[in-house]
């Protein structure tokens, strides 16, 4: 077995290493990298691999103690932030900002009132609309769960020098597109 895909320390290689699980290099060219740069490579995808793990966990425990599913949690933080900045949160806004139907909206807006998240009531200045607005409770305990993970994660990146953000968010990026084409 070549060295590099040797176990370490009794660890299984990494499925992230192309030398791994593209050893004829049919889908992932490696011309012009040595072992080394492949090493380093695999880190960096596994450091994603855990980051998104991690990222699950925290999404599903704060989503489990709140009691709501995915979606929800995604309107109650946009009504939140909605809210932060002094606008008017309506059903058309969050249809519009989740990406799905009116009907929807209303399923979602009254799971929401029916577990105390939010409430509706009248639009301040259009009489045929309504306002959601997020209830105190929901404010407190996303507060605590969600806003203090996003510290921490903002924290993270505050600690980077402004050329390794830019250098961070130009790979972030180029792996979102990455995605993006691969769902094309």
């Amino acid at each position: 077995m070549d060295p590099a895909l040797a176990p370490r320390d009794g660890d299984q290689p990494s499925i992230m290493d192309p030398r791994v699980m593209d050893p004829r290099e049919e889908i992932v060219r490696r011309s012009g990298l040595d072992d080394a740069d492949v090493d380093q490579v695999v880190r960096v995808l596994e450091a994603l691999r855990r980051w998104r793990e991690a990222e699950r966990r925290m999404s599903e425990a704060s989503r489990a103690y709140m009691k709501l599913g995915e979606t929800d949690m995604k309107a109650v933080r946009f009504v939140i932030a909605l809210q932060n900045q002094g606008r008017v949160a309506t059903p058309g806004a969050i249809a519009a900002h989740l990406g799905i139907t009116t009907a929807s909206t209303t399923k979602l807006i009254d799971r929401l009132v029916a577990g105390g998240h939010v409430r509706r009531f009248p639009h301040p200045s259009d009489r045929r609309s309504l306002a959601i607005e997020v209830s105190e409770e929901t404010r407190r305990v996303a507060r605590e769960t969600v806003g203090r993970s996003h510290a921490r994660r903002f924290d993270v990146a505050a600690r980077l020098t402004p050329q390794e953000r830019e250098i961070v968010t130009r790979f972030l990026d180029d792996l979102a597109d990455s995605g993006d084409a691969a769902a094309r």
